[in-house]
């Protein structure tokens, strides 16, 4: 059956999600590595409702109790806005420096790591897929992976999100002057406007370095996206979109600097990565589950690409 979405993800979206977090993950919400998938709190969130804002620091609650040290998974979307830094944080085996000012995003099966050394300053949003309509969900791209996690927004938009992050939090800490059904409508449609602007800056962000990116990229990357633990061929997703290989190579290189080659294979070695890092499974059921049925294979594909075996790139993150 084709995915159609799940809440407020888009066609494709919530099956490639589901798959990292299905593929080795014990009822209890643990992997099979004891590694654990953190989801929404919803009883720390005021009135059950699917968002929690408020501020960092040194209470473990804001950060829904995850580990300081370890990598690990999470289910809901974190924006934390920094009132000071710098700050390193870890997302998808990248390492960020953020500065005062500047704004993270972390997205609904993203695996990261907070610092140990670095103090949380600011405020953070949390937030449960399914509590904003689709239609939403699309105008704000919230499930843009391909967008950058930090951004650093100049004087005029700091200040707008500022303004907006205030008043998101100042309506979500309002409990008493409406019922839990206006609360929610007043809170999605807050939650929107400040969404709406940080969707616009990470969208400006990649295109101050890639330019803008047309129809034909976009296409591409929500077939890749939804294809790419079976297919890795240019050749047959430019088939399938309808276009020539060369159209294709233009269009996603003018968009992403690289090649529809190099685009999928990054997509293919980020997955195989979270797979390495939060599951059990061996090296074979690994290469798989993202389109190598031969794990010789998918050793010297991993290899090339990151310069470490898989089970040494497992083995780094677990000692």
């Amino acid at each position: 059956m084709a995915d159609t979405g799940t809440g407020d993800e888009p066609p494709g979206v919530g099956a490639a999600r589901r798959r990292t977090a299905d593929a080795g993950t014990r009822d209890d919400g643990r992997d099979r590595a004891g590694i654990r998938t953190f989801p929404f709190p919803v009883d720390l969130s005021l009135r059950g409702v699917g968002l929690r804002v408020g501020p960092m620091g040194t209470d473990p609650a804001w950060r829904a109790e995850a580990p300081l040290h370890r990598v690990h998974r999470i289910d809901f979307h974190v924006v934390m806005f920094f009132r000071a830094g710098p700050v390193r944080h870890m997302v998808d085996f990248a390492e960020y420096e953020a500065a005062a000012g500047d704004v993270l995003w972390v997205r609904p099966g993203q695996v990261h790591r907070f610092s140990e050394t670095s103090e949380y300053r600011g405020t953070v949003l949390t937030m449960q897929p399914g509590f904003l309509p689709r239609a939403t969900v699309e105008a704000a791209g919230l499930y843009r992976y391909d967008l950058p996690p930090l951004l650093r927004p100049d004087r005029a938009q700091r200040a707008a999100l500022t303004a907006a992050l205030a008043q998101l939090r100042r309506e979500y800490e309002d409990t008493e002057t409406l019922p839990l059904g206006l609360h929610t409508a007043v809170l999605r449609h807050t939650l929107t406007a400040f969404l709406l602007r940080l969707a616009h800056l990470a969208a400006r962000s990649a295109e101050a370095v890639h330019g803008p990116a047309g129809t034909t990229f976009t296409l591409f990357r929500d077939a890749v996206e939804q294809g790419f633990t079976t297919n890795h061929s240019v050749t047959a997703y430019a088939d399938a979109l309808g276009y020539s290989r060369r159209t294709l190579v233009r269009a996603v290189r003018a968009a992403t600097g690289e090649t529809p080659k190099g685009f999928i294979d990054k997509r293919v070695v980020l997955e195989a990565k979270r797979l390495l890092a939060h599951t059990d499974l061996p090296i074979g059921r690994v290469g798989a589950a993202v389109g190598f049925p031969d794990a010789a294979n998918f050793s010297k594909f991993f290899q090339l690409h990151t310069g470490h075996t898989p089970v040494a790139f497992r083995g780094e993150l677990r000692c």
